[in-house]
């Protein structure tokens, strides 16, 4: 096994372990609950909600309109959005107490896989992607926590899991890495795909402005909206 390997198993690891860490610091979290408490529990969901939206717009975004022809860019990025409005209302209607880990999820892999393949190429996009997910999967880890919690799971499944969940990224990140970095198109396909997926979440979990409650097809116009920047991007460059 070749150092770059261990390189990209030991980053994809850490970067889904801060979803861990995130769990913890909400379990050893004891204060009461207050006005204060609320406002930077708020603001840790904007937090999420500013680096995931700062991973479509500089990392994953630019490499799939650099390299895909605009209809190939278009219907990835809405299948992407539409993909995740569809599992997201499954999720709330069938199994809402583990709604957040699945969203986690639904962004995290997709980006492992994208971070895999794009290291062989550019280790500088590699460690990019690496260090957004990290950083998104902190208060998504935090916030996944408390509504699981909330929901009556208990707290040792809950960091079992979270825990476990550290492990997926490896894996996706090798497959990426072995069967995808010389796949340019497809990559980036991913990353379209990807994209639109995690701005339908950032507009349906985390921007409470734009949903209403029991519709979950509203903030899918935010990845409508994006498309059509990046089409306008594309014409133009």
């Amino acid at each position: 096994m070749n150092q770059l390997l261990y390189l990209i198993i030991g980053i994809s690891w850490l970067a889904g372990f801060t979803a861990f860490l995130g769990s913890l610091i909400a379990y050893f979290e004891r204060a009461g609950d207050s006005e204060t408490k609320q406002e930077v529990i708020k603001g840790i969901v904007a937090l999420g909600g500013g680096i995931l939206l700062a991973a479509v717009a500089f990392a994953l975004a630019p490499r799939a309109i650099e390299i895909l022809d605009i209809f190939t860019l278009t219907v990835t990025f809405c299948a992407g959005g539409l993909v995740f409005c569809i599992v997201d209302a499954l999720i709330a209607n069938k199994s809402g107490n583990k709604a957040q880990l699945m969203a986690m999820l639904l962004d995290f892999i997709p980006e492992a896989i994208s971070m895999g393949a794009v290291f062989g190429q550019n280790r500088d996009m590699g460690f990019l992607l690496g260090g957004f997910i990290a950083a998104q999967n902190l208060p998504e880890g935090f916030n996944s926590f408390r509504e699981m919690k909330e929901s009556g799971l208990k707290p040792s499944k809950i960091l079992t899991g979270l825990f476990a969940v550290s492990f997926l990224g490896p894996l996706a990140a090798v497959t990426g890495y072995y069967f995808l970095q010389d796949q340019q198109v497809l990559t980036a396909g991913i990353m379209s795909f990807a994209s639109g997926g995690i701005l339908y979440l950032i507009f349906q979990d985390i921007a409470p402005q734009s949903t209403m409650k029991k519709h979950w097809i509203p903030p899918f116009g935010a990845v409508i909206g994006f498309a059509i920047g990046m089409i306008g991007h594309k014409l133009l460059s």
